[in-house]
């Protein structure tokens, strides 16, 4: 089982996807649980889930977590798809508090806020690394193949009597 979740391929296009969906995230973590980019910090981040979506600071404290922690682990490519998944589940979550502003973003500054567009285009790519793995370049791939040589040791062939 362990190998099944690390195993991935050599692609290139995978690991640009999966730094591509680290990059995005990661700002919007270290928002969170660091306060950066003008962010509110964990102990803000909590209670603005808390007293306007209604969220218990339990919960809170898991998605600021998941939106720090996670994308970490897809910019190393370990554990790609449990991360991934991860974010699939807190992007699930976000569209669903953004589902009354409509489909698109507020590129025109005339809706109440934004829509969930971002959201699902989000949620598909990490999908798409949970099927897939982290692709080359992730430690994902050699935990995978250190795995492998450990887990299925070579059979000797049996030869057929002529």
């Amino acid at each position: 089982m362990t190998h099944r979740l690390f195993s991935t391929d050599d692609s290139r296009a995978l690991t640009l996807l999966r730094l591509t969906l680290a990059l995005v995230m990661l700002p919007h973590g270290a928002q969170k649980a660091l306060g950066w980019f003008g962010g509110a910090g964990p102990a803000g981040t909590i209670d603005v889930l808390g007293q306007h979506f209604g969220i218990p600071a339990t919960l809170a404290v898991l998605a600021v977590g998941v939106e720090f922690l996670a994308p970490l682990a897809l910019l190393l490519g370990v554990g790609t798809r449990l991360a991934a998944l991860a974010l699939a589940g807190q992007m699930v979550v976000a569209a669903s508090f953004h589902r009354a502003n409509g489909f698109f973003m507020n590129w025109s500054g005339t809706q109440a806020g934004e829509g969930f567009e971002y959201h699902l285009l989000y949620i598909g790519a990490a999908l798409a690394l949970v099927l897939a793995g982290g692709g080359a370049w992730s430690l994902d791939r050699a935990l995978a193949g250190r795995r492998a040589d450990v887990e299925t040791p070579a059979v000797p062939r049996l030869r057929r009597a002529a």
